[in-house]
């Protein structure tokens, strides 16, 4: 996900979604319309942003600066390959492991860099599925922590019951059990 997106919700209802200046911008015309109690979440990991609303729009776009993408710097500084994207770092490592290193085919550089790949491709399904549980959880806590059946409904998402999960949460109010629906999906695609 190159752009981040974020959800912004009055109560049970969705009332804003898109990227994060849209989203701000939306709720603070509501706020200076009189709306009270508006969430916005960050729709990759769950959690509730805090914004601060005052001022000019021009103002709020200002404060958000440190939320946005970096931009990366023009000019590469420091050691490594930065126009190909490489920065050196340092890494500590046991002598053992520099021997070992120091055998494989390519230098110690490329066979971390294989070995990191490799480890992030057997990993990503699974971390997948959890960082899904987790900005759902977030969500659920924030916004639906007081439904009827949302204990069960947490059962069932760290169980990874689909049919279970989705009866338990048939009941909520259809803004909240589509965007819960949309978080969850990793974790049932098995």
């Amino acid at each position: 996900m190159d752009e981040l997106s974020y959800t912004a919700f009055a109560g049970d209802k969705r009332v804003a979604f898109g990227d994060l200046a849209h989203v701000v911008l939306s709720v603070k015309r509501r706020q200076d319309k009189g709306a009270q109690s508006i969430l916005i979440f960050n729709d990759e990991s769950g959690t509730v942003m805090d914004f601060d609303f005052r001022g000019s729009n021009e103002d709020v776009l200002e404060r958000l600066k440190p939320y946005l993408p970096q931009q990366s710097p023009s000019t590469p500084v420091g050691p490594g390959r930065p126009k190909l994207g490489v920065i050196a770092r340092e890494v500590s490592l046991l002598p053992r492991h520099w021997e070992w290193l120091a055998t494989q085919s390519g230098g110690a550089s490329a066979t971390l860099r294989r070995l990191v790949e490799e480890a992030n491709k057997s990993s990503f399904g699974k971390n997948q599925v959890k960082q899904a549980q987790e900005r759902t959880y977030r969500f659920m806590l924030a916004v639906a922590g007081d439904f009827p059946l949302y204990e069960e409904a947490l059962r069932a998402l760290y169980k990874k019951d689909q049919p279970r999960f989705r009866s338990q949460i048939a009941s909520w109010p259809k803004d909240v059990r589509e965007y819960i629906r949309a978080l969850a999906a990793p974790v049932f695609s098995d």
